[in-house]
């Protein structure tokens, strides 16, 4: 007897191996997979201006990059002795507004370096609900926890999220018209925004992403994908002992499952036979000897350093 339904999945291609160039963005589920790229050695950059939460976010943030936007002191705003910028998550926060206009800045052309070379990007939307400011009629990556009466919270439809994405997908396009465009929505859930609330803003999502995937399908158009992470968590793993400690984010152990199942559809078959080695040598490094002085330690050690250049030698961008 089978005690729990199985998503089913399809193989995608053009597969992701050690040589692929991966930009992720999106929410905090971006940051668990961009984490599992990293352990395993792929090339990628995750998340550059922080977390964004909702599609609009994504797109404004993708439309920058492409039109070689250059922040100015319009851009920022001073509060609770920082400098903040409505487009970037409070990690990109600073002291004084010359260092994050160089930083927001430098990410940009940073990131635009990336695209230009990129194989993949993973959007992974976490809500539809965004927060438009209200002096501004912008809608914010972020509100830097100012006074709730400075924004309008509203939900973006379907329609709207169709058309941040056709926006965002001509912007990446007049950069890497080669790149190809994973979709996720995000298991976490975000019930602050409320139970009922939260379906429907994953609704809104689902929705709108697969109305542009049959749409593009009709154009014969193709480079862009969806992984079902949100179904997986829901249909596979639909237990609390799933769930942090929060009951929101996944679990670690659940984390592990959705991964197993990207790396089944996208990872090439020669990349995934180098993991036992990158887990080998991780544990290696990890390992802290009762004395480090021993013979037998400076022969574990020698072994490790042969087993790492073995590794560089078949792919020169690994880095331990």
């Amino acid at each position: 007897m089978k005690f729990r339904t199985s998503v089913p999945i399809t193989q995608q291609e053009p597969k992701i191996d050690h040589t692929s160039k991966i930009l992720l963005l999106g929410s905090c589920f971006v940051e668990n997979i961009g984490e599992k790229l990293d352990y395993y050695q792929f090339q990628n950059l995750r998340n550059p201006l922080g977390i964004f939460y909702h599609p609009e976010a994504i797109g404004n943030f993708i439309k920058k990059v492409a039109e070689a936007y250059v922040y100015e002191e319009k851009d920022i705003f001073f509060h609770n002795e920082q400098w903040h910028c409505f487009d970037a998550h409070s990690c990109m926060n600073a002291s004084n507004k010359e260092e994050l206009l160089f930083n927001l800045n430098g990410t940009l052309q940073h990131t635009r370096v990336f695209l230009e070379t990129a194989t993949h990007i993973v959007f992974t939307f976490g809500t539809s609900w965004h927060y438009k400011e209200l002096k501004s009629g912008h809608s914010v990556a972020n509100c830097h926890k100012l006074s709730q009466k400075n924004f309008n919270k509203e939900i973006l439809n379907v329609k709207e999220i169709k058309d941040v994405i056709n926006s965002t997908l001509q912007c990446l396009l007049t950069i890497n018209p080669d790149i190809q465009i994973i979709f996720t929505v995000s298991p976490v859930r975000h019930l602050k925004d409320g139970f009922v609330e939260n379906q429907q803003s994953k609704a809104h999502l689902i929705t709108s992403i697969h109305q542009f995937l049959a749409a593009q399908k009709h154009k014969n158009s193709s480079g862009c994908f969806y992984f079902p992470a949100y179904e997986i968590m829901l249909d596979e793993l639909r237990d609390y002992r799933f769930y942090a400690d929060d009951m929101l984010h996944p679990s670690s152990l659940a984390i592990d499952h959705i991964w197993a199942h990207f790396t089944e559809v996208w990872m090439d078959k020669m990349a995934l036979e180098l993991f036992k080695s990158i887990e080998i040598i991780h544990k290696g490094l990890a390992h802290k000897a009762f004395n480090k002085n021993s013979e037998k330690h400076q022969l574990f050690l020698e072994d490790l350093d042969k087993k790492i250049l073995s590794l560089k030698n078949k792919i020169p961008t690994f880095r331990f």
